[in-house]
């Protein structure tokens, strides 16, 4: 039976729905299926896991957001609530000292997705991981705690590893392809000594159940996109950790030159493109090697 490849989607800012991966996930069904020629009466080869974190900090936003409101009327309402969105989410994320409630209960939430995705896919199937925005901090932050974490640098909480269970997949040993969009990541990396370290891509852990199976990380940014910015260039382990960074023009002709394109990865044929392509080519090797 072939080997299937688990994907997890991981939104960014906004008033995000239940629902967001939804057109991002039809059109990549699209995609694989042109390049395999997958009849739609066969099984799976691909199964899709949204990351859905937005409602851990909501409700606490909207309180915020109210009370200011009330306080007098706010001039550019559409680029002022964006930067809010983005604002108050990364502030409310980010953990401080002494606490931690917010990051633990958003990497919960991702923890639980992925044992999700691996109960579907088969707890030993290959990762790919489509992050967005200031979800691009979040996947590198939760697979970073799953990769550094030891007894004597305790960075899981009890409540994240009892959501993730034991399957290779929601451990992140399988991570295998990590696409970032529109990635602030860059802007994070002044918080620590020369710019961070990055994560491990594909897992180190990959080779023991994959030998021959070879990971990416491809980091899209469109050249207007005040959130997004490259990352290879950061320093040393960026240029080892990233394969590439690619500029696109998101939105097309008419919204690439816009600050809110950050708004239009999801559904850029630029970005959709590498990423079908590049889950086919898991797929085929792994299920080639089984032959």
């Amino acid at each position: 039976m072939p080997q299937s490849v688990a994907v997890a989607i991981v939104h960014g800012i906004g008033r995000q729905k239940e629902d967001f991966a939804s057109a991002i996930i039809q059109q990549l069904r699209m995609r694989v299926r042109q390049q395999l020629g997958e009849d739609p009466q066969e099984a799976p080869r691909f199964f899709f896991q949204p990351v859905y974190w937005a409602p851990v900090l909501q409700n606490e936003e909207d309180e915020l957001w109210s009370r200011l409101r009330k306080g007098g009327s706010l001039g550019w309402t559409g680029l002022r609530e964006f930067m809010e969105d983005f604002a108050a989410d990364a502030i409310a994320y980010q953990p401080i000292e002494g606490r931690r409630d917010a990051y633990d209960r958003v990497h919960a939430v991702f923890a639980d997705s992925l044992r999700r995705l691996a109960q579907q896919a088969g707890p030993h199937a290959p990762l790919c991981v489509i992050s967005h925005s200031l979800g691009t901090v979040i996947a590198c932050n939760f697979f970073y705690d799953l990769q550094t974490h030891s007894s004597e640098k305790p960075l899981i909480a009890p409540t994240v590893r009892q959501k993730l269970g034991d399957a290779p997949l929601a451990c992140g040993e399988t991570l295998t392809l990590f696409y970032t969009m529109g990635s602030p990541v860059a802007l994070w990396s002044l918080r620590y000594e020369n710019f961070g370290k990055p994560i491990h891509v594909p897992s180190p852990k990959l080779h023991s159940h994959y030998p021959i199976l070879a990971g990416e990380w491809v980091n899209f940014y469109g050249k207007a996109d005040v959130i997004g910015y490259p990352l290879k260039e950061l320093n040393a382990d960026y240029r080892v950790a990233v394969t590439s960074d690619c500029p696109v023009l998101v939105g097309g002709p008419l919204a690439f030159w816009n600050p809110l394109s950050h708004m239009a990865y999801f559904g850029d044929t630029d970005v959709l493109g590498p990423i079908a392509e590049g889950l086919v080519g898991v797929w085929q090797t792994i299920n080639a090697a089984q032959r």
